[in-house]
């Protein structure tokens, strides 16, 4: 394999694997997860336009942020209405900045839970606006895949030695992905869909088992061969320009699953990965919420979340980790809490 897939990263379900909450209403909390935000004040009296507001309780651990892990309830027709309203205000221009990350985790949260739970998926799909109902397919279609992958795989014990940190600018991305598409004639979206699922679009700052290292996991090795790396492994705009040139190595433009064949040995990795691709081709407007999307990875104790300033120089026992930070666990709240 040229290009590894980020040992601890798609290995143990980075980004990958469906998360385990469950059982949470936002509605059985006495919140509606559909009402409008309170609109706050701007300088001058002009207001904030208001998104959704997404499921919370009070009793929820949080981030440093202030934030929690994301509640998805447990009703498909409350579920459906809130995936259709998170979904709207992710490609509503009027959207403020500030409530992005927020509903694009929300988001991942939701199809991370419905892609291990067919039955409730097919329920919710059946109630979503007609819009959306392929959107919801291409996602658990590509989470699933990756599901296949990993089935078997018993959940990491140990958290790795990674630091979570900001990805560059989406913008500045985006541009990364048009210019490598426009030099090779590889998809722009398949370049994103590649990065989301390695790195979490450069989140990631770890090497993996396999010594693989940067936004799109290289290997050295592949990194040196004439005509694939220049400039740095670990810099966003290299890294995307050379995974570019190596799918076109691989086979790439004749057949892009032979070239993602050449990325990572697996054809689940390949269609999970062509099913992002095709959100991105059916509805650019799709990249804000995987833009906004976080690092997940599966352990023994769940789904757990590792913000940005998540950092160790080691790896850490699961359980010595939400020790420290209880809120990376998947919620235990129930309908009746």
């Amino acid at each position: 394999m040229a290009i590894s897939r980020p040992g601890a990263a798609l290995l143990a379900g980075c980004l990958l694997a469906g998360a385990q909450v469950g059982g949470v209403q936002g509605l059985g909390l006495g919140l509606n997860p559909l009402a409008p935000a309170s609109g706050s004040g701007k300088p001058g009296g002009q207001e904030i336009p208001a998104g959704p507001e997404l499921p919370s309780h009070p009793a929820l651990p949080r981030q440093a942020d202030g934030r929690h892990y994301p509640l998805v309830p447990a009703d498909p027709a409350t579920t459906a209405k809130l995936l259709a309203a998170v979904e709207t205000a992710l490609r509503d221009p009027a959207t403020p900045a500030e409530q992005l990350s927020r509903l694009g985790h929300q988001q991942q949260v939701i199809y991370r839970v419905l892609s291990r739970q067919p039955q409730q998926a097919a329920r919710v799909q059946a109630l979503l606006p007609a819009r959306w109902q392929r959107v919801a397919q291409l996602h658990l279609a590509a989470r699933r895949e990756f599901l296949a992958m990993h089935r078997g795989h018993p959940g990491l014990s140990r958290l790795p030695a990674w630091r979570i940190i900001p990805p560059a600018p989406a913008e500045e991305l985006l541009a990364h992905y048009r210019k490598a598409g426009a030099a090779t004639g590889i998809a722009w979206e398949v370049l994103a869909a590649i990065n989301l699922v390695e790195t979490g679009m450069g989140r990631i700052d770890g090497v993996s088992v396999a010594n693989a290292q940067g936004p799109m996991q290289f290997l050295p090795s592949t990194w040196a061969q004439a005509g694939v790396g220049a400039g740095s492994i670990r810099d966003p705009h290299d890294a995307i320009q050379a995974a570019a040139r190596y799918l076109v190595r691989r086979g790439g433009l004749a057949d892009i699953r032979r070239g993602l064949w050449g990325y990572n040995n697996s054809h689940h990795y390949g269609r999970a990965v062509l099913h992002y691709a095709a959100l991105l081709q059916d509805d650019p407007r799709a990249y804000t919420g995987l833009y906004h999307w976080e690092i997940h990875v599966h352990s023994a104790e769940g789904d757990l979340w590792l913000p940005v300033g998540y950092r160790q120089a080691a790896p850490i026992p699961v359980s010595a980790y939400l020790e420290r930070v209880p809120a990376s666990a998947p919620p235990s709240i129930s309908a009746q809490a």
